[in-house]
């Protein structure tokens, strides 16, 4: 389980095809502190730390994570967004998030508003997929709220420490992202299709 709070920038290192599965090579500042065995949220995808060499951590993402994600776009040298596991007993600064991708969006807009930003965000429409206004999102690992809620499409704020903080100061449009839509909302949404 994970809040949405990103907690650093990695870059990535080194892209390994085996098979159907990708591992990434990522250096961060707080790949020394991880451990084989840890689960790690990778641009909001949970995967499991397999080694660690110094500053760069090693992660598997297998052909079923690929399909549903964007981690499959990812090319040496991008910033990729990380953060471990929330504790039992810490603050839930963002809201709750699994790590588990629900689709991929487009960014189609950036606008920028004298020191902040809304970020457009469009994706194939799901009834299990939905957004309410000034509900929760989660774009790359980030926990964000979501404004102009529509039926495949929504906008974020994005402040200045989170542009600075996060991939958000790489994407242009057409930048494809990761979603988890809020678990809340998916069970209410499962439950109404009964």
């Amino acid at each position: 389980m994970f809040t949405g709070i990103i907690e650093s920038l990695g870059i990535v290192h080194k892209l390994e095809k085996e098979g159907g599965n990708l591992h990434l090579h990522i250096r961060s500042d707080i790949s020394t502190e991880l451990r084989i065995d840890q689960s790690v949220s990778h641009n909001g995808v949970c995967l499991t730390v397999i080694a660690i060499e110094e500053d760069i951590h090693v992660v598997t993402a297998v052909q079923e994570t690929l399909q549903k994600s964007a981690l499959g776009q990812l090319q040496e040298g991008d910033p990729i967004n990380l953060e471990r596991a929330m504790k039992i007993g810490d603050r839930l600064d963002g809201h709750m998030v699994q790590g588990h991708v629900d689709t991929t969006a487009r960014c189609t807009a950036i606008k920028e508003y004298d020191g902040s930003w809304v970020f457009s965000f469009e994706y194939d429409s799901s009834p299990d997929l939905l957004t309410v206004e000034k509900g929760s999102i989660t774009v790359d690992g980030v926990s964000l709220t979501v404004v102009n809620s529509k039926d495949n499409r929504f906008d974020v704020a994005i402040i200045p420490y989170t542009y600075q903080q996060t991939r958000f100061r790489t994407y242009d449009v057409g930048q494809v992202v990761n979603l988890e839509f809020d678990v809340i909302g998916k069970y209410i949404a499962k439950y109404m299709a009964r």
